[in-house]
């Protein structure tokens, strides 16, 4: 990196962290092997690296843009080589870098490649030579870079030809292992702005035996809610620089449902090897894992596990994976972990004072005093029961409310059962409006995790105007948008169902929505024919070739919209007369037409027939 800059540098002025790793290296010397190696070993373990492949002419300064990756990077790699010293760029970059680690607490982290660290510290050799020649065209200069090579000369770092008898593929290794527990340090702050976290990390880590050998398996049980995914991601992320391969599977029991355990195996295997697989089967899966992973040191985390057909598919049995290797599992089920887990961790509620801080994150503005509310909020509190989840969908309501409206949201409280999470939620539902209410519904029991322009194009078909009702839900931390799509916690989702399963719990033919399998085959049993139905929106997201299906369908007279996957018929029944219907996706059937009679009830009503 060759070039004579001319303009003096400018002082650090921010710190925030875009990149893992800079690289600062003397191009025509190492850019083509030992840097090389290097980044792609750094890319390899997940580490955003940055490395400037440009090469300068002579007299260009370093850009804006350059000196912002250096200052906006967390650790800065410095590879001193016998060159380095000749390109003033490379001395204008280790001179900013100095100024950073001084001013932002950057870490640097020097490789002493084919040179003495006495030479960059003394200025000895090639480096006494390079700065003579300097002192001709930037003596102004030279005091500056002197003193930025004596601070680097004596950073802790690491001399190749010294390290592993010279073999470079063990420098890196080397390298690159410490790079990553050093990032595992600085990222395990976030950590600590966890409330609750630090303890029950601490237990969870003792129990899985970092360094013991051998192959562990651990289950993070715990009602749900109740923090068990947060504790997962928590560990990996303090952990998982310690393993040659490591991966979180989010979702599992959802994901599951939807695409099948050969794609979770698919995900697993592409994210562990870091190349895209695919597969023909879960046997070739159960398989491959076992092939590729046996002699690997493996971190897995298999989050919202419900079905041991799920923990056979993915970690069927220690001998698929190395020694050394941990697997991480959540669920509610604690049946599911006496089956293979080593070790049950029970995630505790939160204790009075964590839950009063998590509680006082959501519920307080800043400029708010807290002693105005410290009555209100110690009785919020103890309604919640430490449930983590319950705190905060509480405090995020409270937050903008004022104090008369805290006492009539505690005196709703407790005219509210409490024996169940899912009615301890409810007061986010009860207070939306009928429209809303409808459109919380729908989002909850049908359009998770779909995507955001799909499902507002539904909402919007049946007249929901969801600009602004989802805003409200989302503001009632009801719902999310997350990565684009609909989202929510597990327990809102169960509010919903229960909400809809209550309405009228003995007559099932009164309920406003229908997703469960068993209920349709129920309808479909019932002679001589079903009766007329309530129902609203109705999903059959597989096929059901069930004969008497369309007929059940057909009752259902006030459908707002369906989505139905492999109708087994030509046609839908001439009886099927939806005059409220507003959207309808048929997907995967044999429908060559779809009824006589009325179709379209307004103009936004969409078919799609795929």
């Amino acid at each position: 990196m060759a070039s004579s800059s001319s303009q003096p540098i400018p002082a650090p002025i921010s710190q925030s962290w875009n990149y893992d790793v800079f690289m600062s290296f003397r191009g025509e010397d190492t850019r083509k092997n030992f840097v090389d190696h290097l980044y792609s070993a750094l890319v390899q373990q997940g580490i955003h690296t940055y490395k400037d492949d440009k090469t300068l002419g002579r007299g260009e300064s370093i850009g804006p843009s350059l000196l912002k990756a250096i200052r906006e990077s967390r650790i800065v790699v410095i590879v001193f080589s016998k060159n380095y010293a000749d390109s003033s760029w490379c001395l204008d970059e280790l001179a900013y870098i100095i100024n950073c680690m001084d001013n932002i607490g950057q870490i640097a982290m020097p490789i002493f490649y084919d040179i003495d660290p006495s030479d960059v510290r003394k200025q000895s050799g090639k480096y006494e030579e390079a700065l003579a020649k300097h002192e001709w065209e930037n003596k102004s200069k030279v005091e500056l870079w002197k003193k930025a090579l004596v601070t680097a000369g004596n950073l802790s770092g690491w001399v190749a030809r010294d390290f592993a008898n010279g073999h470079e593929a063990n420098l890196i290794k080397n390298i690159v292992a410490t790079i990553s527990g050093k990032l595992a340090q600085l990222v395990t702050s976030v950590n600590n702005d966890l409330i609750g976290i630090e303890s029950r990390l601490q237990d969870l880590k003792s129990m899985l035996e970092i360094g013991s050998g051998g192959v562990r398996m651990a289950g993070i049980w715990g009602v749900g809610g109740g923090g068990k995914t947060t504790l997962a991601f928590a560990a990996y992320v303090e952990i998982s620089h310690k393993f040659e391969a490591y991966c979180v599977l989010e979702n599992i029991r959802d994901e599951s449902n939807k695409h099948g355990l050969k794609k979770l195996q698919e995900k697993a295997l592409s994210l562990l090897l870091k190349t895209k697989v695919v597969l023909e089967s879960e046997i070739e899966g159960k398989s491959m894992i076992k092939r590729r992973l046996c002699h690997k040191r493996v971190l897995l985390v298999l989050d919202d596990v419900d079905d041991l057909m799920q923990l056979e598919a993915l970690a069927g049995s220690r001998d698929w994976f190395g020694q050394g290797s941990r697997i991480i599992i959540t669920t509610r089920d604690e049946h599911l972990l006496s089956r293979k887990a080593d070790t049950i961790y029970e995630v505790s509620l939160l204790s009075h004072d964590e839950a009063t801080k998590l509680f006082r994150r959501h519920a307080y503005r800043e400029d708010k005093p807290v002693e105005d509310y410290e009555n209100l909020s110690k009785d919020v509190i103890s309604y919640s029961g430490g449930l983590p989840l319950a705190l905060q969908i509480l405090g995020s309501f409270l937050y903008d409310k004022d104090k008369e409206e805290w006492k009539s949201t505690l005196a709703k409280l407790k005219c509210i059962p409490n024996v169940k999470v899912t009615e301890r939620l409810k007061i986010s539902y009860d207070g939306l409006e009928h429209d809303q209410k409808e459109l919380f519904l729908d989002i909850a029991c049908f359009l998770r995790r779909w995507e955001l322009d799909e499902a507002m194009m539904v909402l919007d078909a049946c007249s929901f105007h969801p600009h602004i009702g989802v805003k409200v839900l989302v503001q009632k931390s009801l719902i999310k948008v997350s990565n684009g799509k609909f989202d929510m916690h597990d327990l809102i989702e169960e509010m919903a169902h229960y909400i809809v399963r209550g309405e009228h719990p003995d007559h099932l033919e009164k309920h406003s929505r229908i997703w469960r399998k068993e209920d349709i085959e129920e309808f479909c049993a019932r002679e001589p024919v079903a009766p007329l139905m309530e129902t609203k929106v109705l999903s059959l997201p597989s096929y059901n070739s069930h004969k008497r299906l369309p007929k059940v369908v057909a009752n259902m007279k006030k459908l707002r919209w369906i989505s139905w996957k492999g109708y087994p018929r030509s046609s839908l029944p001439s009886t099927f007369q939806p005059t409220q219907l507003g959207y309808l996706m048929l997907r995967e059937g044999r429908q060559k037409q779809l009824w006589n009679g009325f179709k379209v009830r307004n103009a936004s009503c969409l078919l799609e027939l795929l």
